[in-house]
């Protein structure tokens, strides 16, 4: 029997410094100088050989008696070779994983984290396609619960309908954050690595665009269509700029640095979450000139109809395009692509090209020349790609050509 017993434990009265009582066989009572009475269990770890203890609870909340049983579990461990305390650490992990360590929670830690490489609105679309095709099934579900096969399953139906674009893209964000869990400590690995093998895969499908030599059909088009002035001024924008829609509709008087003749778009706007600087050519500030008695005193240059104060829908573009008769045809981001393989016939250097859809990081591209260099030789090949619309527009349709010399 211990050497212990309750009399003598209430008994115990503290002293200058912290006593330990044995009760025997790795048991203790350390008595502290504040009067608490704190159950420890001493031993030889199995492997290092070396001392160590672990905490069995509070007396009186955990009786002598209890303490003697806990004591006695810990000994049964050790006859196993097993370290008490690593399997007490191994079961509160296990604990945790299945109730704090849940997919919803975690995604919403992945989501805070990704947030500094993508938009606001793509950080939206991500969270919004969980909560539509992911979380209802498998949200509240722990991350060890979260298998293969039970992905796929649900994946199957939204396959079967040739969604196979979004099971890609679902498919991408469910390996991101069980990667995140498993660099985070969550998870011991990522049973979901190999799963994009399991499903069709979508086929590539380019951005509807014209041929260049549609080029002025297209802007007569824009110019006869029975659409408003800024809405055919963010047209000419984006085909002039080379930007994303996103991009255009939501520019700002107060990027634009007009004696330096640059707009800038902030990171935070960017695809790439990088800044990106676009040359002014004498057409662009034509636009600009157009828009200015109508949104020189607001915020954004291309307002929305409907609230004055904010910008023009991201989509508002796209959908002018398609109603005069370009469905299937073009999109507003294909006037991107418009602009690349013109460029790119006419022979303008490939990397220069690229920095003007902002494909890549300008400071990779300014490796090969001087700053003032860089952006001349973009300036020169931004104010040509302009030149070639005017030209396509005959001078007369533009929105901008009463300002372009």
């Amino acid at each position: 029997m211990g050497q212990l017993n309750d009399a003598k434990i209430k008994n115990l009265k503290p002293g200058e410094k912290d006593q330990v009582i044995s009760d025997g066989e790795g048991l203790q009572l350390r008595l502290r100088v504040n009067g608490t009475k704190q159950w420890n269990f001493n031993y030889y770890h199995p492997v290092t050989k070396k001392r160590v203890n672990i905490g069995l609870g509070r007396y009186p909340a955990v009786s002598l008696a209890q303490a003697r049983k806990l004591a006695m579990e810990q000994r049964e461990l050790l006859a196993m070779d097993i370290d008490p305390k690593s399997h007490r650490e191994a079961k509160l992990e296990e604990r945790k994983q299945q109730s704090e360590y849940i997919l919803e929670k975690i995604a919403a830690e992945w989501l805070e984290v990704k947030k500094h490489d993508v938009t606001a609105d793509y950080a939206t679309d991500i969270w919004r396609s969980l909560e539509r095709y992911v979380f209802p099934s498998i949200g509240n579900s722990p991350l060890a619960d979260i298998t293969a096969p039970k992905v796929i399953a649900l994946f199957r139906p939204l396959e079967a309908k040739g969604n196979l674009e979004t099971v890609k893209r679902l498919n991408q964000r469910l390996n991101e954050i069980m990667t995140y869990a498993v660099n985070c400590g969550y998870v011991h690995s990522n049973p979901l690595s190999g799963i994009r093998a399991a499903f069709k895969k979508p086929k590539k499908q380019n951005m509807a665009t014209i041929d260049p030599s549609e080029l002025p059909d297209f802007i007569k088009t824009v110019a006869q269509a029975s659409i408003k002035i800024t809405t055919r001024a963010l047209i000419e924008w984006q085909l002039h700029t080379m930007t994303r829609p996103s991009e255009a509709a939501t520019a700002r008087w107060e990027e634009l640095d007009l004696e330096k003749k640059v707009w800038t778009i902030p990171a935070e706007k960017m695809k790439r979450r990088r800044e990106h600087t676009i040359p002014l050519t004498p057409q662009m500030l034509g636009i600009l000139e157009a828009m200015r008695p109508i949104s020189g005193h607001r915020e954004y240059i291309f307002p929305s109809d409907k609230d004055p104060k904010s910008h023009s829908h991201t989509q508002t573009a796209n959908m002018a395009i398609k109603r005069m008769g370009f469905k299937d045809k073009l999109v507003s981001h294909g006037l991107r692509a418009l602009a690349s393989t013109t460029l790119n016939a006419q022979g303008f250097e490939p990397d220069l090209i690229e920095a003007a859809l902002a494909h890549v990081d300008a400071n990779q591209v300014r490796a090969a020349y001087n700053r003032t260099d860089y952006l001349e030789r973009r300036r020169s090949m931004m104010e040509w790609w302009s030149k070639r619309i005017e030209e396509a527009s005959q001078g007369s349709l533009s929105v901008s050509f009463r300002r372009v010399g």
